[in-house]
């Protein structure tokens, strides 16, 4: 009885145990998980991505916006199945069998930990990593960590794996500020994550473990990266995901990385569409709101401009003009489809060494001449403002064979002096008609046209219609030739009205902008306004495509000609040299260059015919076969 009365005690107390321990844990569960975030924040909770800004057609990333993380969502779909082999294989080898938490990776993980007596907590699981960084802070405690396992189970048993996966993927911390795979994947590849290699995806994959310490972009972080990489692709075979020649194969594949470095393409038009985005939304949303911007910009377009300009300035450095700038657009849209300055490089150094940018730089990258900034009023156009005041005549009922007379003349004093204009070859011709005297860009004849046939008041508000807006009076006889300022794209704008046909389309940048998920939350559509008579444009496209009618000041094969092709162009210079134009157009393009100093320096005495007009016919002379041969409507 008494050996019975011990066995009931020894029962007791065992029990008295269990339960001890059992309300124990219950408490521990209960008190731990009193103030936990709900597992379902993952649906909800916005992760922040990073603003894309791309060319027209989303394959040309010109910048991207973000702050401390780079990150860009995909589906798991999208990603290779062995690029999800590798993670698991490296990370969580039972993902698809446990239940968050892998027992026996924790029990050989505390054994680890006894031998090197320090508490590392390795042997975390996939869903316990995941609840870990997104809810949790990285001390190592015990508290932590069993809120963490509590939350990794109750995750497991709400989600499927898959979807556990996907947001892993997507989250996981890859150095280079690259969070997830698919930014990863742009920052060490240049390619999407559904594009990489098996090499490049067991690359990524050991990343995971360490990613500042194992960068590919130090000697000795990536003689680890690649090892650990092997290692990933023998455990891949091992686990039967791959062969063991497919392993073999990923091992000898050479793995090339991307050139470590921030990305601006096209610099002066990314930067405009920049700021004009900051204005709009401001920049915090665009580092976390992950919109992607598709513009205008034509990169093959743009590749062109930004050689041939480049070239331009190293041979007109002979002349001592050392800056030089070119805007294409779209006369039937108003799409800005190509935009450089100078060497096309922002952050290249100003000319001369030593001197101070926006004070007595002949160069300076620093400064948009095709935009300018606020309050900027533009450069002196030369000639190239002519077409506004003909165009004005025209409207008035005069035509190209209305004739002037081109002589010496005294049209009286103006700014206090008097002003009598020459020629540009100091010549004159006696009586020319309005074709002459506008294909020939003669000076003499065009201040009569402006003062007796256009009118000053009313050729300034053709100018305005069509676009520009830095013209403040008061107003003389000089702005026929040029003695106002303008902005390289607003003129080139203007002049895309006489290649459709008299209908304005305002220029922009931006062609649509989509949110994070892909919805179009903005997006341009070219709208026109009649601003001239359809005939006085087909009259000014006429002039100033009539090669024959140049022909006597220019020659029969100027850089304005183009064999096959009607293209309609006009030079400018200022009668100081301090600035050289060229503008021109076909019914699908048009394009405007600018030559001269940022420092207003004067060039030696050539013509815009001779600095501008070569960088024009380079850019024109690679673009036109994209285009079809076409020709301006007839009156």
């Amino acid at each position: 009885m008494r050996k019975v009365n011990k066995i009931f005690l020894v029962f007791k107390v065992i029990a008295g145990f269990f339960l001890f321990f059992f309300f124990g844990a219950i408490f521990l569960f209960l008190y731990y998980i009193k103030d936990f975030p709900r597992p379902e924040i993952f649906t909800e909770r916005h992760l922040a991505q990073s603003t894309k800004i791309y060319d027209r057609t989303g394959k040309v990333i010109l910048y991207e916006v973000y702050g401390e993380e780079k990150r860009t969502w995909v589906s798991l779909k999208e990603i290779p199945d062995y690029l999800k082999w590798a993670v698991i294989v490296a990370e969580d080898a039972n993902f698809y069998s446990h239940f968050g938490v892998d027992l026996k990776g924790v029990i050989r993980a505390i054994l680890e930990d006894l031998k090197i007596g320090k508490p590392v907590y390795g042997g975390s699981t996939i869903p316990q990593q995941l609840v870990r960084s997104t809810f949790l802070s990285s001390e190592k405690t015990a508290e932590r960590k069993i809120r963490e396992v509590i939350l990794a189970i109750e995750l497991n048993r709400r989600y499927s794996k898959d979807q556990i996966l996907e947001w892993y993927l997507n989250q996981i911390p890859l150095g280079q500020n690259a969070y997830g795979v698919e930014e990863a994947s742009q920052v060490y590849f240049k390619k999407p994550v559904s594009q990489i290699s098996l090499g490049e995806a067991a690359t990524l994959a050991a990343l995971i473990k360490a990613p500042y310490r194992l960068s590919p972009y130090n000697e000795e972080g990536r003689k680890e990266l690649f090892a650990r990489k092997d290692y990933i692709l023998d455990r891949m075979a091992k686990k039967g995901y791959i062969t063991s020649e497919k392993a073999e194969e990923g091992k000898k594949e050479e793995i090339k990385f991307a050139e470590k470095k921030v990305e601006l393409k096209a610099p002066y038009f990314t930067l405009v569409v920049l700021e004009e985005l900051e204005k709009k939304y401001g920049r915090e949303f665009l580092e976390r709101g992950g919109l992607r911007v598709y513009t205008t910009l034509d990169w093959e377009l743009q590749k062109i401009a930004e050689e041939v300009v480049r070239k331009g300035i190293e041979r007109n450095k002979l002349v001592n003009a050392h800056n030089a700038a070119l805007v294409a657009i779209s006369p039937q849209t108003g799409e800005v489809l190509a935009l450089t300055v100078g060497v096309g490089d922002y952050n290249a150094q100003p000319y001369p060494e030593g001197c101070k940018s926006g004070f007595d730089c002949l160069f300076d990258p620093k400064f948009n001449v095709v935009t300018g900034v606020k309050g900027y009023l533009g450069r002196q156009p030369g000639s190239a403002f002519k077409p506004f005041v003909y165009a004005t005549a025209f409207q008035k009922g005069y035509d190209d064979k209305t004739i002037v007379i081109d002589e010496p003349t005294n049209f009286g004093v103006w700014g206090g002096k008097e002003y009598i204009p020459q020629n540009y070859d100091g010549k004159f011709r006696g009586p020319v008609t309005l074709r002459e005297a506008l294909a020939q860009s003669l000076n003499v004849p065009s201040v009569k046209v402006l003062l007796h046939l256009a009118g000053l008041e009313d050729s300034v508000k053709t100018a305005q219609a069509l676009g520009i807006t830095t013209l403040k009076p008061p107003f003389g006889p000089s702005i026929v030739l040029g003695g106002w300022e303008v902005k390289l794209i607003e003129i080139t704008s203007a002049y895309g009205v006489f290649a459709a046909d008299g209908i304005r389309y305002p220029y922009f940048f931006i062609l649509r902008i989509e949110d994070s998920k892909g919805n179009v939350i903005e997006e341009n559509k070219p709208s026109g306004i009649r601003v001239l008579e359809k005939n006085v444009a087909r009259l000014i496209n006429d002039i100033l495509s009539d090669n024959e009618a140049r022909t006597p000041m220019f020659g029969p094969r100027s850089p304005l000609f183009f064999e096959g092709y009607q293209v309609a162009a006009k030079t400018g210079t200022t009668q100081d040299y301090r600035d050289a134009w060229t503008i021109g157009y076909t019914p699908s393009i048009v394009v405007g260059v600018w030559v001269g100093n940022n420092n207003n320096a004067p060039i030696k005495k050539r013509a815009g015919i001779m600095v501008a007009a070569p960088i024009f016919h380079d850019f024109l002379e690679k673009v036109l076969p994209k285009y079809p041969r076409e020709q301006f409507p007839k009156r």
